[in-house]
């Protein structure tokens, strides 16, 4: 017996050594990676970016197991494991693809609205997406729908719903605002089923929230369904490939999409509605609002302001080289804009921000700004307010001082102005979300 033992004991370290190392370094990655997330969760306590700005997911203790299976099906390393447990570590960046709860094997996770500190305003939209007003339909991120699969769904839902009360009389069955997937796939729809309809985008382009992602952003994770195209198999697709394929769904389908055209309101007529853009009035038997949540620009609101030179976000900084550009707010995209700029051959860049310091930033932005800075471009000039844009210079006031500060171009990043007093002009309802679906 005991020669019997001795014999088995280099067998039995044959195999205990080989699995106590590989659980060894199991441990230790894990401590090390707990030990980051832990680190990005309190640098984002720090710089106050502790509240999602759209759709995100909450967590079921008492499910989640700590697989990290959305860890590592989130794009946006928004999502990390603490104590075992998932948690957004780094919530400002989530954008609600929803990747994380296909992903979780035990049915931990759910998306919501809105947290228990802030509340979001989401319309009243019944299960046919028509809102309690009869005839306007709400599909897509106002109705709080970030998930690119299900704005699509939706939008080729409600033009279904649409097709049956669309009759003789107006000028158009349906006037979709917004050319984001929701508004595509009810485009589409609409010709499917030969429908009278208009496409209004108050942006250059089409894609909507999309359109305004940063570069090599992942825009879609998930396949769709679009009308008149059929199955599309993305499964994991950057902005630009995205926008490049919706482009050439409108090319082949002949979707009339009218760009640069803003609504400006909706109004009841004895036929349904009226609609009127920055360009005229068009009546519909029905109106589809696939327009998102970023709203119209938020304007500066000063003499000047009207001038080409002056726009709202910062689409190419190259186009800028050698020029001197002002960038006007104090926001991750504001900060992002000036370094970008400031990075150029040649370009000399003012960064105006009207608050004594900047809050709620990324700590990466801080850090880049602080380095960009300290080398005297941009030019940072906090507590300052815009006065007047002419057409060689920009008036700022700072203080009790006036400056006079040489200029090409002005990028207003002051964030966007959504439409919730013209919805409710007409009677749409809304609810307030603290972190429910």
């Amino acid at each position: 017996m005991t020669d019997l033992q001795t014999t088995d004991i280099p067998t039995l370290l044959l195999y205990l050594v080989p699995l106590a190392i590989v659980l060894g370094v199991y441990f230790s990655r894990r401590a090390r990676t707990q030990t980051q997330n832990v680190e990005q969760f309190y640098e984002a306590i720090e710089a106050g970016l502790t509240e999602p700005v759209s759709l995100h997911p909450v967590f079921d203790p008492n499910r989640c197991i700590g697989s990290s299976a959305c860890v590592t099906a989130c794009p946006e390393s928004a999502i990390g494991v603490i104590n075992g447990k998932a948690q957004l570590v780094n919530p400002s960046v989530c954008i609600g693809h929803g990747a994380c709860v296909a992903s979780c094997p035990f049915e931990a996770i759910k998306l919501v609205f809105g947290t228990e500190r802030r509340g979001v305003d989401i319309p009243y939209v019944k299960p046919n997406f028509e809102t309690n007003v009869p005839g306007i339909f709400i599909a897509g991120e106002l109705g709080g729908m970030g998930l690119i699969r299900k704005a699509v769904e939706q939008g080729r839902q409600a033009i279904t719903t649409i097709k049956g009360v669309a009759g003789s009389g107006p000028e158009f069955d349906v006037i979709i605002v917004g050319s984001g997937p929701a508004g595509i796939a009810a485009g589409l729809g609409a010709i499917q089923h030969k429908l009278k309809y208009l496409v209004v985008e108050q942006e250059e382009s089409l894609g909507g929230t999309v359109y305004h992602y940063p570069r090599n952003k992942i825009a879609m994770t998930a396949p769709v369904k679009l009308p008149l195209v059929g199955n599309v198999k993305f499964n994991e697709v950057t902005k630009e490939k995205l926008l490049d394929f919706w482009q050439g769904v409108v090319r082949k389908t002949g979707l009339k999409i009218r760009f640069n055209e803003r609504m400006d309101g909706i109004e009841r007529s004895n036929r349904g509605f009226v609609v009127k853009t920055a360009r005229g009035a068009y009546s519909a038997k029905a109106v589809l609002l696939a327009i998102g949540r970023r709203g119209t620009p938020r304007k500066l609101g000063v003499p000047g302001e009207e001038q080409p030179k002056v726009v709202y976000r910062l689409i190419d900084a190259e186009q800028y080289r050698g020029r001197r550009v002002l960038v006007v707010g104090g926001g991750d995209s504001a900060i992002e804009a000036a370094v970008a700029l400031s990075a150029q051959p040649g370009t000399r860049v003012t960064l105006s921000y009207r608050g004594d310091a900047f809050g709620r930033i990324k700590p990466g932005n801080r850090e880049r700004l602080g380095t960009a800075s300290g080398r005297g471009n941009p030019q940072v000039l906090l507590g300052s307010t815009i006065e007047k844009i002419s057409a060689i210079e920009v008036a700022i006031v700072q203080g009790q001082r006036r400056v006079s500060v040489p200029n090409d171009a002005v990028i207003v990043c002051a964030g966007g102005v959504l439409p919730f007093d013209l919805l409710k002009k007409i009677g749409i309802e809304f609810e307030t979300k603290h972190g429910t679906a």
